[in-house]
């Protein structure tokens, strides 16, 4: 049973059946993990078992809606056409390949680790389209990226990938596995993964609750300055704000304090919460671009279940923003006497703290 060391991790053990083969298991404290393929030789998809053998993670397959076509014929005609569509207008939906429709909520997960193909020192367009699609659910995840070519060198896929995903951090170098090594990709893949910063498990720290008109929605936080600081915020008094529709894709309105920006020209879609010109909260039902702030993504809701919760269309929506339950850690300086207490990540006073990740004084700290 392979060993793998990861940041704030003990080392596990974990068995899975023989059809899976064992698994050596995720440090306790890491979020879930998910690996999204492209397999068109069969390359990606044995690299990918081997990855699964080492870790524990769920795993998604992209698969063109188009199938039996043969992007290597006519040395490589149909495949470059698509890439050179992409290149032409990669902000557009219409340039990218069609995928099968994906089920798999990104909202479920904390890491992503991306293994594809490269078709002339690019993406495979498969992947890509994946990727474009879900840009927005990726911001503020931790994201690894395994590439297989034949000989080719993989900057050019690991720029696509950073161009696709300018939110997502990055856990590390990408991992280039090519005909000369792929039959060595255990050793390769395990010494990788001991190089990635997984992310932690998520706790009410990177949650943060939204209500309207009695009805309560969680949101999932990508980690910046800007996050940070709305939670310090919040762990005073939760705030209530009074928003209106605009658009025809958000409700919006003014905070009555700042925030810090980090700013980038976004693409915002629906369920996104974002903050503009740092004073501002918006709450999307739609679609729209701007140089925004990403705050986080509201979890589980469909484009129709957000237009009625947000209720898109009003004006003077009343909403709260709270953190998840609220104890004496969102508060400590509220008693004296609480002072110095370690607590779970959920909120337990905890007497005898083992080693492990727990909160003091309102900040995370690892024993």
């Amino acid at each position: 049973m392979k060993q793998i060391l990861l940041i704030l991790a003990a080392i596990l053990f974990s068995c899975c059946s023989s059809e899976s083969e064992v698994k050596a298991a995720e440090p306790a404290n890491a979020g879930k993990t998910l690996v999204v393929y492209y397999s068109y030789t069969g390359n990606c998809r044995e690299i990918v078992a081997t990855l699964t053998s080492q870790i524990q993670a769920d795993v998604l397959e992209i698969q063109p809606a188009e199938k039996g076509l043969r992007y290597e014929a006519n040395n490589y005609a149909l495949g470059t056409q698509l890439l050179n569509a992409i290149k032409a207008n990669p902000d557009d939906a219409g340039s990218y390949p069609a995928i099968d429709p994906v089920t798999t909520s990104l909202s479920d997960y904390r890491n992503v680790i991306i293994v594809t193909p490269l078709w002339w020192s690019q993406m495979a367009a498969i992947m890509q389209t994946y990727l474009f699609l879900n840009s927005s659910e990726m911001a503020g995840k931790h994201v690894g990226l395994i590439v297989s070519s034949h000989s080719s060198g993989i900057s050019g896929v690991v720029a696509d990938a950073k161009r696709l995903l300018p939110e997502a951090t990055w856990m590390g170098d990408a991992l280039w596995i090519n005909a000369s090594n792929h039959s060595k990709r255990a050793s390769l893949i395990e010494n990788w993964l001991k190089t990635q910063d997984f992310a932690e498990e998520q706790t009410t720290m990177d949650k943060l609750n939204i209500t309207i008109d009695g009805a309560t929605q969680s949101v999932t936080l990508v980690d910046n300055a800007a996050t940070k600081a709305l939670v310090e915020k919040l762990q005073q008094t939760p705030v209530t704000v009074t928003l209106n529709s605009s658009g025809g894709f958000e409700i919006w309105g003014a905070l009555g304090f700042s925030l810090p920006t980090s700013n980038q020209q976004t693409t915002a879609r629906p369920g996104d919460v974002i903050l503009y010109n740092g004073s501002n909260i918006c709450l999307f039902y739609g679609s729209n671009s701007w140089s925004y702030t990403r705050l986080g993504k509201i979890d589980g809701l469909s484009e129709s279940e957000l237009r009625t919760f947000l209720k898109a269309g009003e004006s003077d929506i009343s909403v709260t923003l709270s953190l998840p339950a609220t104890t004496d850690i969102q508060n400590p300086a509220s008693s004296k006497q609480g002072e110095g207490d370690i607590y779970s990540l959920n909120g337990q006073r905890v007497a005898n703290p083992s080693k492990g990740l727990y909160i003091k004084n309102g900040k995370k700290i690892v024993l």
